[in-house]
Order: structure tokens, then C-alpha cells, then sequence
């Protein structure tokens, strides 16, 4: 399957040495591109992630870095083993100055290698719902659901994944990826590409709550985010900023609030 390979190892115990192989969550280099008929082909940089669903991870990325509102601002998309160009349309706001990472994205990175921060913590979504509610109760139930739908997690151990869930606690998309805002890019892709905003579902993130996942989860509009984690200062105040519901460190009785406590229910 997409997303791990096998490598050789040795374990060690009490009783000796046994030689087997074991699944590792692959880790490789994506180059994202984009072409404009003002600037030409652009690097914007190299993204180190797990194979599979690349189209809807550039997608994604491109959309919560602010560069495409919709597919609408995307002519086409050409894509190869190890690099994917977007050529965009003139609605796009692509810019150089701004975009183009400065080295390798890696899979532990959300805004490395941007030039400022200050483009980042102006990008607008859409108006947060008021009327998503979550429960302790259906916490407990998202978590093990998104913890028997995390496949590739299950096989290796070493993958993080957002999902999203409806008001029924049903979960609607799961994504893995070696690096957590990979896997966030892959899901908001996959709501670009469909043109849909769940803007009355709530996400769930595997790690902690970091500040570029609560700028992608206000970007594509979510009103809630879970976190298994916990969350850093910024991503707590942008959370206040915007109205969106933070939860963090998610147990099946418990969550602790870091905003937005009116949609939580005990």
C-alpha cells in the first residue's frame, strides 16, 4: 500500500537477537511548482511526506497557504513520481516574494523557510458555525473511530492523520501521513477539489495542535478542532482570535478547552 515500505531490522530481548522486516512509514520528497503567465514556473518548494493522495495534498496546500480561493484558480495539474506543477489561472494570488520556501518543507514543518509569518495570519476563511455542538460522549466515540480507520498508523506506528466528523460523530474523511500537516493538506484538498466547505464538521488531528493546523482548519472552516495533543501558545490564540473551538489533549471522559467552550457540551 501507498505510504510504507518494509526495512530490516533486529530485535532485541532478554532471550537474544531475532532478524525480521517491519513496516516503516515511508518518507519522501514532493517538489510543488506552479506556473503563471506573470511570474513562469515557480519552486515553491519540497514537501517530505508519505506517498499517496499528492494531487489533493498540493491542492490543499496551495489553498491554505492563500495562493487559490477554489479549483476555479487552477488550470491544470501535471504531475510525476517525485514533483507536481499547478498551472494557475490570473484570479490566482500567487507571489514569489511571499510563496516560495526558502528550503525543504519538511514533514515536521508548516511555515519553514517562509520569508514572514505576517501572510500567514491573515488568511480568512469562511464564517465559523455557531450551531456545531460536540460531547464528551461523542468524543470518546470519534477517537476510536478514527483510531481503527488509521490503517497505515496501525501497520507502522509512525503516521499522524486528520479526520473529519459529522454532528452524527460519524467519521466522513481520514487521512495519514508521515507529517501532520501533510495529512491536513490531503484533507482540505479533498474538500477543494469536491468544492465543499464542512463548515458543521468537526476535525481531529492525531498530534498536537499547532499553530499552521488551526491556521488550515480556520482557512477551510471548520468550527471545531480536537487535538490528541496539546496545542502551543499561537495556535491558542488564533483559535481566540477567529471563534474557533480548540479542544486538546481528547480522552474518551475528558477534554481540555483552549477556546470556543460554548460548542462543547459535558
Amino acid at each position: 500500500m501507498d505510504g510504507l515500505e518494509t526495512r530490516d531490522i533486529a530485535k532485541v530481548g532478554v532471550s537474544g537477537i531475532t532478524r525480521e522486516q517491519d513496516n516503516v512509514t515511508s518518507e519522501e520528497g514532493l517538489s510543488i511548482s506552479v506556473a503563471t503567465n506573470e511570474h513562469g514556473t515557480q519552486n515553491i518548494g519540497v514537501t517530505m511526506r508519505s506517498k499517496g493522495e499528492d494531487r489533493s495534498l498540493v491542492i490543499g496546500f496551495l489553498y491554505s497557504e492563500g495562493i487559490i480561493n477554489s479549483m476555479d484558480d487552477i488550470i491544470s495539474i501535471d504531475e510525476d513520481s517525485d514533483g507536481i506543477t499547478a498551472l494557475l489561472g490570473e484570479d490566482s494570488a500567487f507571489d514569489p516574494n511571499i510563496h516560495c520556501r526558502s528550503g525543504t518543507v519538511t514533514s515536521a514543518c508548516g511555515i519553514c523557510g517562509r520569508s514572514t509569518i505576517d501572510d500567514t495570519e491573515h488568511i480568512h476563511g469562511p464564517e465559523l458555525d455557531e450551531n456545531t455542538r460536540v460531547t464528551i460522549e461523542g468524543i470518546g466515540k470519534c477517537l476510536e473511530e478514527m483510531k481503527t480507520s488509521q490503517i497505515l498508523f496501525s501497520r507502522t506506528g509512525g503516521s499522524h492523520a486528520c479526520a473529519s466528523f459529522n454532528s452524527e460523530f460519524e467519521i466522513l474523511r481520514i487521512f495519514e501521513d508521515v507529517g501532520r500537516h501533510n495529512a491536513m493538506d490531503k484533507l482540505v484538498g479533498s474538500y477543494v477539489s469536491d468544492g465543499n466547505t464542512p463548515q458543521s464538521e468537526v476535525l481531529f488531528v492525531s498530534g498536537r495542535a499547532s499553530f499552521e493546523l488551526v491556521q488550515k482548519c480556520l482557512r477551510i472552516g471548520f468550527p471545531i478542532m480536537i487535538s490528541i495533543g496539546g496545542p502551543s501558545t499561537l495556535a491558542v490564540d488564533l483559535a481566540k482570535e477567529h471563534g474557533l473551538t480548540l479542544g486538546c489533549f481528547a480522552r474518551s471522559d475528558s477534554l481540555t478547552v483552549y477556546s470556543g467552550v460554548r460548542r462543547v457540551n459535558h
